[in-house]
């Protein structure tokens, strides 16, 4: 995991790496116990879609990656900076806002489910209306900070299927706009498409890693916790400790498209800060030094008017409490 940073060593270790690109070694495992232990957990974990379903979307996403990838590469590309990114204590994350999202509706600050200052949550747990009182520094486009945003309560947060967090503030979209000169950041409704050029933005680093979507893991196992249908980054996006929660940005469109979480740094197979892929035959691939997101666009389905979190809406497959 691209896990939250404790204590000033770990922060030193940590810059003093900041520069050292993921080598991006890959090695095939054949289907064993190990494999079938990772295919039955990422079974359980299962919150909301059969098998077969999360099968066929999964084959259906990389369709649809493969047929429009060459279009999407020629979009005219964004300009991407650190407005709307946030820094926690441990953390990156954004500001964000919803398809369905107004202006005098309160903002949601997205990052990690294992930056949740609670602890990381187990498999299977769903945090939903939970209160809190965190605070964000809210960056502008050079990363400078410009406020402080207070969160009144944990709307959503989980590590199951997906790893995120989402904060209601005590602020609208329009009172930050008018106090800061601030806007949000557009989350996509859409699919994430294979070989576009994106940006992962560090609100705690206050660094923008650039590389490319490299394509769509099934299942991202690490340690007790399974992702379904993860970004894989090509290797120039050697993010590290403190980069967890970080928006992924499509560079040609400009709106989130995922949140920065984890990646495989000592090469073991499906531990701790070592995930693994895990196919829909239950075979693993554990790829040192490359990193990883969790897709965002299923979240519009999930938000309803006022910014409300609502699982039960139409085509919400967010796992539930």
């Amino acid at each position: 995991m691209r896990r939250p940073l404790v204590g000033a060593l770990t922060t030193t270790l940590l810059l003093a790496g900041a520069t050292v690109a993921g080598t991006g070694t890959a090695t095939a495992v054949s289907p064993d116990g190990g494999a079938a232990a990772a295919a039955a957990a990422a079974a359980a974990t299962s919150a909301s879609v059969s098998a077969s379903t999360d099968a066929g979307a999964y084959v259906s996403a990389n369709a649809y990656a493969n047929t429009y990838a060459s279009a999407n590469a020629k979009g005219t590309p964004k300009a991407v900076d650190f407005a709307g990114t946030v820094a926690l204590s441990n953390c990156s994350g954004s500001l964000i806002r919803l398809p369905s999202s107004s202006d005098n509706d309160p903002g949601l600050v997205m990052t990690n489910g294992h930056c949740l200052e609670t602890g990381m949550p187990g498999p299977g747990v769903v945090f939903t209306d939970k209160p809190s009182t965190r605070t964000f520094s809210l960056l502008d486009s050079s990363a400078n900070k410009v406020a402080t945003l207070r969160a009144t309560k944990i709307s959503y947060a989980t590590m199951t299927d997906t790893d995120v967090t989402l904060y209601e503030l005590n602020t609208t979209y329009a009172q930050i706009k008018q106090r800061y000169g601030i806007n949000a950041l557009s989350l996509s409704a859409d699919h994430p498409v294979s070989g576009t050029p994106i940006k992962v933005v560090s609100g705690f680093w206050k660094r923008i890693y650039s590389c490319n979507a490299d394509g769509f893991v099934y299942r991202l196992r690490e340690a007790d916790w399974t992702w379904k249908d993860s970004l894989r980054y090509t290797p120039s996006c050697n993010t590290i400790g403190g980069t967890s929660g970080s928006p992924v940005i499509d560079a040609n469109t400009g709106k989130v498209v995922a949140i920065n979480n984890t990646g495989n740094e000592s090469g073991e197979r499906c531990t701790m800060n070592n995930p693994c892929e895990v196919d829909e035959n239950g075979q693993v691939t554990v790829r040192k030094g490359i990193n990883y997101a969790q897709e965002t666009y299923g979240i519009a389905k999930c938000v309803k008017a006022g910014n409300k979190v609502d699982l039960s809406l139409p085509g919400c497959a967010l796992p539930k409490p």
